[in-house]
This record gives structure tokens, C-alpha cells and sequence, in this order.
């Protein structure tokens, strides 16, 4: 199977996550799993798992990143939805032999060895869209 095999996380963008986790953690219950400072992205993430998957709360600390960019234009709110699939590589095949369009020409790799790619909102239905084929 090279298709979906589950909703990974769903990522929040917010303007910081420290003051964040003031609903998500403190008002809701939800576990502060870590917090990473990623360079290459230029954001903090918070995660917070929740049953198999996370929610991942996103915050720029560059004014020019890509989420500071979406902050700015867009505000707080729904970033994108991950999915896992086991084959990165022939998903994105078959996404864009559907005429579909990536953002990433080929995966990135995270430093624990997940892959990931982002497929263009206009061809989700306006949805941001991550694959992820995480690192067994």
C-alpha cells in the first residue's frame, strides 16, 4: 500500500506557543509532549499527542519564514493536515500523474530521518496538505 495510513498530527499555526499552550494544555488537559526550535523551518513546535496522532502548534521566530508569511496574511489558526503514508516517494508520483501539484520537488528529511513534503492547497480544495513517511 503506498497510500494514507493515518492522520499524522494537524498543525496550528499561532504567534507563540508558549502563551499557546495556555488553552491547549492548561484550559484542555493536553500533554506537552516537547517543544522543538527548528532552524531549517524557522518555527517552534509544540506537540501534543491526542489518541494516534498530534496536534502540532507552529510559530514562526523569523519575520520572514513561510509560516510568517501565512501568519501575516492568513492569522492563528489551521495550518495543515498530515497524513503518514509508507511510500513518499510514489505518493508524490501519483499525486502529481494526477495533475496535481507539490510545493516540494522531492521530500525533505527531518533529523530523526522522517521524510516530508507539502502537496499545494489548490489542489487539495484549498487545504495545506504534509506527507509524512516516518523513520522506522
Amino acid at each position: 500500500m503506498t497510500g494514507a495510513i493515518r492522520i499524522n498530527h494537524v498543525a496550528v499555526v499561532v504567534e507563540d506557543v508558549h502563551v499557546a499552550l495556555g488553552f491547549w494544555r492548561d484550559a484542555l488537559g493536553l500533554v506537552c509532549q516537547h517543544i522543538e526550535h527548528n532552524e531549517s523551518e524557522s518555527v517552534d513546535i509544540a506537540f501534543l499527542p491526542v489518541g494516534e496522532g498530534e496536534i502540532e502548534l507552529i510559530a514562526p521566530f523569523t519575520e520572514d519564514s513561510g509560516v510568517a508569511k501565512y501568519l501575516a496574511k492568513k492569522g492563528s489558526g489551521l495550518h495543515h493536515i498530515c497524513l503518514e503514508v509508507d511510500d513518499i516517494a510514489a505518493v508524490m508520483t501519483r499525486i502529481l500523474a494526477s495533475g496535481a501539484e507539490m510545493i516540494n520537488d522531492a521530500p525533505k528529511t527531518r533529523p530523526d530521518g522522517t521524510r516530508y513534503a507539502f502537496v499545494h492547497p489548490k489542489s487539495t480544495g484549498g487545504v495545506l496538505l504534509e506527507l509524512y513517511e516516518v523513520a522506522r
